[in-house]
């Protein structure tokens, strides 16, 4: 009798948590379908009546502006893709490179590389050095580097959530044993640690791939070339473009007539072309996504 409470307890409770988790799942939602159904709603509706799901009339002549601007954006989509697999990797192999070491506390220095490891969080040269440094001490304006090296590259809480899913999921006594079968620091890093972590690579994988696709700033601080903007850069230009376009005192000064465009849903089709990838990708990488940061932020 006990046994059969218990169990229609938990199916209770399976039953409320999926009706709960179906809610908040469709709340969630609900802000993307918005910003789709904005982007094929009739200029002239978003201008009288705002957002709606209902929209009284629809329209594709946003995506038809965005066609147009096609050799643009798909030049735009490479550069962005390169950037965000080129950065997301070497990520990847310079964080769990640094985090290994940390890790040991066999190491001498693994409490003093965690130290400014941590410092480097709370304290940074700011916005204008960083410039100085990028631009003429390593020459890397107008270059893919540009998009690659600075800010995203290792993070010290990708570092630290790498760091501690070492120490918590791997046990020292598998390292020790693989010493004593003779294999080097490099072997162990190689064909224990990182085979070992992937659930903590996926996360700091899609935690980083996210930085990189959804990245404008390093686009805006060091390149000036157009043909080297990325999605973002390249999306908030076209952006800028319209709303000069249809501005009355910039035409005046052009001598010629305001351009009707659909500026607002042409922002929601920037949206939707901006995210569309994200949503494609990341399924496939979920499934590491709890587990590696439940694991990795516990403290080690």
């Amino acid at each position: 009798m006990n046994q059969e409470k218990v169990h229609n307890d938990v199916r209770s409770f399976r039953r409320f948590s999926t009706i709960v988790l179906t809610v908040l799942t469709v709340i969630t939602l609900l802000p993307i379908l918005l910003i789709v159904i904005a982007s094929v709603t009739d200029e002239s509706i978003l201008l009288t009546s705002g957002y709606t799901y209902f929209p009284g009339r629809l329209s594709l002549d946003s995506y038809y502006y965005m066609v147009r601007q096609g050799p643009m954006i798909l030049r735009a989509y490479g550069i962005t893709i390169l950037v965000t697999v080129l950065g997301t990797l070497g990520s990847i192999l310079l964080t769990a490179t640094l985090a290994y070491p940390m890790s040991r506390r066999d190491f001498k220095w693994h409490n003093t590389l965690s130290f400014l490891v941590f410092f480097t969080m709370l304290f940074n040269g700011g916005v204008v050095s960083a410039y100085i440094m990028w631009s003429t001490i390593f020459g890397i304006k107008d270059t893919l580097l540009a998009l690659i090296l600075p800010n995203y590259l290792v993070t010290a809480f990708n570092v630290f959530l790498i760091r501690n899913y070492y120490s918590n999921s791997i046990p020292t006594a598998l390292i020790e044993s693989a010493k004593i079968d003779g294999a080097t620091e490099l072997t162990i890093f190689m064909k224990i640690m990182l085979p070992l972590a992937v659930p903590v690579m996926a996360t700091v994988a899609l935690f980083t791939g996210l930085t990189y696709w959804n990245d404008w700033t390093n686009g805006l601080y060091y390149i000036t070339n157009p043909e080297l903007y990325g999605i973002q850069n390249l999306l908030i230009r076209i952006m800028n473009n319209i709303q000069f376009l249809k501005s009355s005192s910039n035409a005046a000064l052009l001598g010629t007539q305001t351009v009707d465009l659909p500026g607002t849903s042409v922002r929601m089709a920037m949206a939707v072309i901006g995210i569309l990838p994200i949503l494609i990708v990341f399924p496939f990488v979920q499934k590491y996504f709890v587990k590696g940061v439940v694991l990795g932020a516990v403290k080690g």
